[in-house]
């Protein structure tokens, strides 16, 4: 129990509720569009039994993902793809839709609609979370962690997903840190694979020295896209 009250723990808690906030607007628009064309005295009802459906979905992913990530190799390749994301997280594209999910009349198939779509469009954050998850340090806290996170994290998504893009748009720091926090999970990441603990040293200031790089790869990155994007702009309008 004594564990539970490390700031290992709490950390790794507070990552998981940020990630899931910053990866998980759209989770909120796909819930909206399936369920408005039910009758209102069933939204509240699609809405409640489509996230919870998504929560256990999830649940299940992200515990094949942190069994897979025991895999030698396999988080380094999930460091680079949270790389990517953290660098998309900044870099937004402008030409996201969600044009493709139609609602539905009826409350299962709503629901349905809403698993479904978060299953498709949770690869990302199950990474990212079963990374995170893996910053606590005990293994056996590791499912805990992702449950409790996930538990306070939705509720926030599903109601609170205006305020929290408000918030975004601005202060766009907040973006900014996001993305920083999924390379730093994917510098610490690398430490830890099976395949490279024999030739990284496993002492803490290299899991900062490594989550610090992760962090700066991100930023630079995300920058430079940017800054190519704004120029390939003013070209096109001169």
């Amino acid at each position: 129990m004594e564990e539970f009250l490390t700031a290992h723990f709490w950390f790794a808690v507070g990552q998981i509720i940020m990630i899931d906030i910053l990866l998980g607007g759209d989770n909120a628009v796909v819930i909206a569009l399936a369920c408005r064309q039910l009758p209102a005295h069933q939204r509240n009802k699609g809405i409640l039994w489509g996230t919870a459906g998504a929560i256990v979905l999830r649940v299940i992913l992200i515990f094949f993902a942190l069994t897979l990530l025991a895999i030698p190799f396999l988080k380094l390749v999930g460091a680079i793809l949270l790389v990517w994301i953290g660098v998309k997280l900044l870099t937004p594209d402008d030409e996201e839709d969600h044009g493709n999910i139609q609602g539905s009349e009826k409350l299962w198939g709503a629901v349905k609609t809403v698993i479904v779509a978060d299953l498709v469009m949770s690869i990302d954050n199950v990474i990212a979370v079963a990374g995170a998850a893996q910053t606590s340090g005990n293994p056996d806290h590791q499912m805990p962690l992702v449950i409790f996170g996930l538990l306070v994290s939705i509720p926030i998504i599903v109601w609170g997903s205006q305020l929290v893009l408000k918030l975004m748009d601005r202060f766009p720091i907040i973006i900014t840190v996001g993305g920083m926090l999924l390379g730093w999970i994917a510098g610490t990441m690398i430490q830890t694979d099976p395949g490279l603990v024999a030739y990284i040293p496993q002492e803490k200031v290299w899991s900062y020295a490594l989550g610090a790089a992760g962090a700066i790869l991100v930023l630079a990155t995300g920058k430079v896209i940017l800054a190519r994007r704004t120029a390939a702009s003013e070209e096109m309008t001169s």
